[in-house]
């Protein structure tokens, strides 16, 4: 009897059911009769060990059927992933299931457990052991990190004092030289009245004498001195020092000081095969270079150049006010010219996760496609004109359109040529865009976000993806007096949003949540339009007027 049963059961044959086998398959842990035993060895196809009963190894504890208590689960169901007896095998509820033996699905679970087992053991804990063992060298880059923001910011706060201490003692060097120079004249000018102080005492004593005398000769020969002593005194009027001052804006002072900017801290992660294929590692930290660089400059020949756009790290495509699209490489060599099908001027410019570079043209309201210099319509509009756009990172098309009439803008999300989402109103059903049929140059943030530069609304509209409005950025607070007039936007691989300030002549950088972090404006630029950031996180700016692309690095 087999000592895992209970006195009630008794062990039988596997396969004719004889009470008391004397034999068992050790491979296929089933007990077997004399004639059973010589039948399952018959087997070719699998390596069966029969040994005496007595002889035989442990074998798994057959559970014991929840619906028919006397009989044992050696059957497993695939599809229910349950054990079941052979009565449960003939229920309607097995019918057509995937049935396997449980002693197979048992090694083979045996076989999963230790694969994992050893992937655990040899992979995925040194990985988490290897990260858990950074978090020191985390934490003493973070306190280094935070002590020489702090040296820094009383560095700062040093240099600005200094500077301060400056204005004061050349204001109240220049009080003192007034007060020198005033009180000189004052001086002066005492004396000179004094004297006349002292004459006009001098002729009322005389006057007197002449009043109070009978000498006809001597009053006979006075002659009149009133006129002379009538001119009035010198003007004593002073520059009197007056100190005037503006009310402190403490946003002006605190962007003047300097802001606090919240770089990501990154663990390198290892490598995870059962990681999802659409998700993106967070980009380490990067920052900010004291003053950006500028690294050279593309000629493309245009006239007046409009777009730029990333083929790739060392090529860039580019439209101006013609009918063609022109590719350069970062040797300044001019690569490919392609003219638009229609011969009209394209308005915009993108290139597609492929490679493949679009274009629209308002002028027939569609959307092209070029691919090895073939050009095929991708979308055709009716009642709306295709302006600007952008591909985004899962291969979508977001494409801003304006109506026939000029007084609707929206935002349009193609999969393909399939319109998916339409972007146009905030939660209170006010127009997010200014209409008209201006320049509204997009982007996908990397967080996913869709960036449109609005250049009539004189502002950056920022939406999430859903299209639920995240914030307008209307340019930095200082200074205040400068109207800001956006055209170019771009992202970076910090999620940072960088826009064209056409008329100001230089680029401001934002933080993915609106707040203004610093402007590129020290590499002689002059009405920037189109932007692009490659891969490095170099920037590319199309300047209007020179038709030239000239490549900053802003980045350490």
């Amino acid at each position: 009897m087999d000592q895992n049963y209970s006195a009630q059961d008794i062990v039988r044959c596997y396969l004719c059911d004889t009470p008391v086998p004397e034999h068992y398959c050790d491979t296929c842990y089933t007990s077997l009769c004399t004639v059973c035993a010589e039948e399952h060895l018959s087997d070719k196809f699998k390596d069966h060990k029969v040994v005496p009963f007595r002889q035989r190894r442990s074998s798994p504890n057959y559970p014991k059927c929840p619906k028919h208590t006397k009989k044992r689960c050696e059957l497993h169901c695939e599809q229910c992933d349950v054990p079941i007896c052979t009565r449960c095998l003939s229920t309607r509820k097995h019918k057509e299931h995937k049935i396997i033996d449980i002693v197979a699905n048992f090694q083979r679970k045996k076989e999963i457990i230790q694969t994992e087992l050893l992937e655990l053991e040899k992979s995925i804990y040194p990985k988490y052991q290897e990260t858990a063992s950074t978090i020191p060298v985390r934490k003493a880059d973070l306190h280094e990190h935070s002590k020489k923001f702090t040296t820094d910011l009383i560095q700062r706060g040093e240099d600005l004092h200094r500077e301060v201490d400056a204005i004061i003692e050349k204001l109240k060097s220049e009080s003192d030289e007034n007060e020198a120079n005033c009180l000189a004249f004052l001086n002066d000018q005492e004396k000179e009245i004094n004297r006349g102080v002292s004459e006009i005492a001098r002729r009322i004593l005389d006057l007197k004498k002449l009043s109070k005398s009978n000498d006809v000769c001597l009053v006979a020969g006075y002659t009149s001195q009133i006129a002379e002593l009538s001119r009035p005194p010198p003007n004593l009027n002073v520059s009197i020092p007056h100190f005037s001052c503006q009310e402190i804006n403490t946003a002006q002072l605190s962007e003047l000081f300097g802001s606090l900017s919240l770089l990501p801290m990154t663990v390198d992660e290892p490598d995870n095969n059962t990681a999802s294929q659409g998700a993106e590692s967070s980009p380490p930290s990067r920052l900010f270079l004291d003053q950006p660089e500028f690294i050279r400059a593309i000629n493309t020949r245009f006239e007046l150049l409009y777009s730029v756009t990333c083929l790739s790290d060392d090529k860039i495509w580019t439209r101006g006010n013609n009918n063609i699209m022109k590719l350069h490489n970062h040797k300044k060599e001019l690569l490919e010219s392609i003219k638009t099908k229609s011969e009209n001027k394209p308005w915009d410019l993108a290139v597609t996760k492929t490679g493949d570079l679009l274009y629209t043209d308002p002028w027939d309201s569609s959307v092209n496609r070029v691919t090895n210099k073939e050009i095929q319509p991708l979308i055709r509009f009716r009642g709306w004109i295709p302006r600007n756009l952008c591909s985004t990172s899962s291969g979508d098309l977001l494409v801003v359109v304006n109506s026939d009439d000029n007084e609707e803008t929206k935002v349009v999300r193609f999969s393909g040529s399939t319109k998916i989402q339409n972007i146009q109103f905030n939660d209170k059903g006010q127009a997010l865009f200014a209409p008209q049929s201006y320049t509204k140059y997009i982007c996908e943030n990397r967080n996913m976000d869709i960036c449109v530069a609005d250049y009539l609304g004189r502002a950056v509209v920022v939406v999430n993806q859903a299209g639920r409005h995240r914030f307008t950025y209307t340019g930095s607070s200082f200074p205040s007096t400068e109207s800001f007039i956006p055209v170019g936007i771009a992202t970076d691989s910090q999620s940072r949003i960088l826009a064209a300030d056409c008329m100001n002549h230089r680029i401001h950088v934002i933080e993915n949540d609106g707040r203004f972090l610093r402007y590129i404006d020290n590499c002689d630029l002059f009405i920037p339009l189109g932007l692009c950031v490659d891969t490095k996180d170099n920037l590319l700016v199309a300047e209007r007027d020179s038709g030239k692309v000239k490549i900053i690095q802003y980045y350490i």
